[in-house]
């Protein structure tokens, strides 16, 4: 009987019979144990990758379809303004770690000045929008030029007929710098002003590097160039307090005078009173809040819920289930305006604005760090944009390595060769290589609590012979040449060797004092004498000719669209690298949907986790330091506390 389960067909006539297939040789169990677990776990990715993807796509389609109802902005709304963590020019986090921002609790935070002041700015011009709430509470107000900014848009919303009303409770002096361009201040019960004047207060580790027998060799040019002395003294100089003292006391003259005129107080009644805070407060039984009424820097006391209810007796609504008013906050607005994606859409003729904010280091570096190919080479693209009529260079730098300030300022000399019109605004600091990277542009502007100058280099070369020589280890061997191996660290500094980079540091001094003589237009004698790494604030460099102009980002932009013949209409976009689709989609909806719920499941890092590099801002320097290799430095350590 044949088999009923054999599909071999029967042999042709004159043909020999097929050859049965050989039947595949049986796995043993192992094999299909692999083999299972494989496919398990392909079935598990593809699976997981799925919901992920319908993940995002869920939350996109909810946030469109129904956040948009959710978020709809009606008549009489307040415009809540409460920036929490850093003012900046420029995000330094990517968008995915912004996103998730969230998780460090009270960590680095940013928020970018333009857009709070475009905020405000669509805000003066918006019949929905009533008034604004300031509250500066979790504003880490460092540098004062950025919130003099913010300050001059709410200067303009108010010169709309709307009214900025400020509630906060502890508000430091400047939080309260801010706070001082409102109609009306109110403070907590339980809170007050706290204003105690200007510190640049440093660390310095001569004693800590002794002790481990680390031998710092400094080079430098320039009396008061004073970036490395906390690696060779245990105090500060001289020198370095006398310049010091000099731009601290034109900042804080600064703060004074606009405060004091902002609340129509005596200028020197207020500073009779900054001085003698402790005793006032002692006066007034610890009432802070009611200090600051009786000094007139307050327009009452008030609790949050105080607020609300002076809001619904003027007119705005309730909120949401009939409470609160009425509000939207910022990153709402932005959105609602389009003003978080108003760059991209800039396609006409007009002027770019380049950030330049951070540290200047070497090669590519992220935003909020300058790079030395990074920004140049985004200069350069700005350069040869067919959109590009005039180049604004926003610079917000405390300086860093000189060969990368020089790769950026070249691309703006070649950028000014190409007949584009070049204007420098000046953030919170523009100083040392900052300075470098600006000095060749048609124009200079800067802010009057600027900090800029501090014209002068260093270079440091560590050595740690008797670190090794503690531990029992020792450096021996021979080389070819008198200078060979004579940048190992292991061995003495060869005296040799400090006349070279001395000579190197000399020749950087003389460059760049050279440099900015020539784009001044004055000889080197005069650049010399109010260079010398003294520091400045940007009335003092007005008035020693190294910035042409006080004013704002808004005016440098004004002047670079006159200087280019773009006349009143013309259209504004900031260059930087371009975001793809997915870190577009992380930046519109981190902060609104995911962040909040990894924090909702408690995953955070303590607050002071984010203070710690604040304690040593000098190691900055060193994060792209080689060993063995001499670097050159422009940097200035000028942020006062």
């Amino acid at each position: 009987m044949s088999d009923p389960l054999n599909t071999t067909p029967p042999p042709l006539p004159g043909r020999p019979s097929p050859v049965p297939p050989v039947p595949p040789p049986r796995r043993n169990g192992f094999g299909r144990f692999l083999r299972g677990l494989g496919r398990g776990l392909n079935i598990t990715r593809l699976v997981v990758l799925n919901v992920i993807f319908f993940g995002f796509l869920g939350i996109f389609f909810l946030l469109v379809f129904v956040g948009n109802r959710a978020d709809k902005i009606d008549d009489k709304t307040v415009l809540v303004l409460a920036p929490d963590g850093a003012l900046v020019e420029q995000y330094s986090a990517d968008p995915a770690s912004r996103a998730f921002s969230r998780l460090s609790g009270d960590g680095v935070k940013q928020v970018q000045v333009r857009d709070l002041v475009r905020a405000i700015d669509a805000a003066a011009k918006d019949d929905r929008i009533s008034r604004i709430l300031l509250r500066t509470d979790k504003l880490q107000a460092g540098g004062f030029a950025a919130l003099r900014e913010v300050g001059g848009a709410l200067d303009r919303f108010r010169a709309a007929g709307k009214p900025v009303i400020a509630w906060g409770a502890n508000l430091e002096q400047g939080q309260y710098y801010l706070a001082a361009h409102a109609d009306k201040i109110y403070v907590d019960p339980q809170g007050g002003v706290i204003a105690t004047g200007l510190a640049n207060y440093r660390l310095f580790y001569k004693d800590l590097l002794d002790k481990l027998g680390v031998q710092v060799h400094l080079f430098r040019v320039g009396q008061f160039k004073s970036a490395a002395e906390p690696f060779i003294l245990d105090h500060a100089s001289p020198e370095s307090k006398e310049a010091d003292g000099y731009w601290l006391g034109g900042l804080w003259t600064t703060w004074i005078n606009e405060v004091a005129k902002a609340r129509h107080i005596d200028p020197a009644e207020l500073r009779a009173d900054v001085d003698g805070l402790a005793e006032r407060v002692r006066d007034a039984k610890g009432s802070l809040a009611q200090l600051a009424v009786d000094e007139k820097l307050a327009d009452g006391i008030a609790t949050d819920q105080d607020i609300v209810q002076m809001f619904r007796k003027e007119g705005v609504p309730a909120g949401r289930k009939d409470t609160g008013f009425r509000n939207v906050d910022l990153g709402t607005y932005l959105a609602d305006r389009g003003l978080t994606t108003v760059d991209m859409l800039q396609t006409s003729p007009g002027v770019a604005v380049v950030v330049a904010e951070g540290e200047i280091t070497g090669g590519k570096q992220a935003q909020g760090t300058i790079g030395g190919d990074s920004t140049a080479a985004l200069i350069r693209s700005v350069r040869q944009d067919r959109r590009t009529r005039a180049l604004v260079l926003r610079v917000n730098s405390p300086g860093g390595e000189v060969y990368a300030a020089e790769q950026i300022r070249r691309e703006v000399e070649l950028t000014r060769e190409a007949g584009i019109p070049v204007v420098v605004s000046m953030g919170d600091v523009a100083a040392s290589g900052g300075y470098w990277i600006s000095m060749n542009a048609n124009r200079i502007y800067a802010e009057p609590n600027t900090i800029t100058g501090s014209i002068g280099i260093f270079g440091m070369f560590f050595t740690v012979p008797d670190t090794l020589a503690k531990l029992g280890v020792k450096s021996d061997g021979v080389g070819t040449s008198p200078l060979a191996g004579a940048f190992d660290m292991t061995r003495p500094l060869d005296p040799k060797v400090g006349i070279l980079i001395q000579s190197i540091i000399d020749k950087g001094y003389r460059d760049f004092v050279g440099g900015v003589a020539r784009a001044r237009g004055k000889d080197f004698a005069a650049i010399d004498t109010i260079a010398q790494g003294r520091v400045w604030t940007g009335e003092q460099a007005v008035q020693r000719g190294l910035v042409d102009r006080l004013g704002s980002l808004d005016d440098a932009v004004r002047d670079a669209a006159q200087q280019a013949g773009l006349g009143k209409d013309y259209n504004v976009r900031y260059a930087e690298k371009p975001m793809g689709a997915f870190e577009r989609f992380l930046t519109s909806v981190g902060d609104s949907t995911e962040a909040r719920v990894a924090v909702s499941w408690g995953f955070q890092l303590p607050s002071w986790v984010a203070e710690l590099p604040k304690l040593a801002p000098e190691f900055v320097l060193f994060r792209t330091a080689e060993a063995g290799k001499p670097h050159v430095y422009a940097y200035c350590f000028c942020s006062p506390r």
